[in-house]
């Protein structure tokens, strides 16, 4: 890759502690913002990545992204980028639902990657965003430090993409593997 990649989850929201196990809404009704605690999460990190030396930030719009990444935006003195390639997955009919119903609709476990819900989309559909946006910028950039603002399983499936993890690690991922509300960590390619 031309650049290096760091990837910052958004921070808490009222879904973290009181909707665990709800899908988010889309669109949301309302805007669904960070806790207090969400905010403060972005902010340590937000202090850290100055040590990183980011260029640029590029962030789902979403709500709860479009917040956090204005935060670190703001205390990097960047202004964001927002594309709706790095938007969470359209869960379609199951927005606002349990991600327990979700996962049942599922004969196995590799249907989760390729079936999708009525009015929603696939891991694979979300797959083939994120890295039509991943190449585009990489080839549009050179030696950047690009920080990436977005959800748990969409950078959970960015990541495992890059590093060429197998569906079933992938599936495996979706399932709570992801980086904890408010962090980041650096994209590390190929066991890099």
């Amino acid at each position: 890759m031309n650049n290096t990649y760091f990837l910052l989850r958004h921070g808490q929201t009222p879904y973290q502690v009181e909707k665990e196990r709800i899908i988010y809404p889309w669109p949301e009704p309302s805007p669904i913002l960070l806790t207090k605690k969400g905010e403060e999460e972005v902010s340590e990190s937000a202090k850290k990545l100055k040590k990183e030396k980011i260029d640029l930030i590029f962030s789902s719009d979403i709500s709860r992204t479009r917040q956090t990444a204005g935060i670190v935006g703001q205390e990097l003195g960047i202004e964001v980028v927002f594309d709706i390639r790095l938007r969470d997955i359209n869960l379609g009919i199951y927005k606002g639902r349990s991600s327990e119903e979700y996962w049942q609709s599922f004969s196995n476990q590799k249907e989760v990657l390729s079936k999708r819900p009525s009015q929603g989309e696939s891991w694979r559909d979300v797959q083939k965003r994120l890295m039509e946006f991943l190449e585009e910028i990489d080839e549009r950039y050179i030696d950047k430090r690009i920080l990436i603002v977005s959800h748990q399983g969409t950078l959970w499936f960015l990541e495992g993409t890059v590093k060429g993890l197998n569906d079933n690690d992938l599936i495996l991922g979706l399932k709570g593997k992801g980086l904890p509300t408010g962090q980041f960590r650096e994209l590390k390619i190929y066991g890099s």
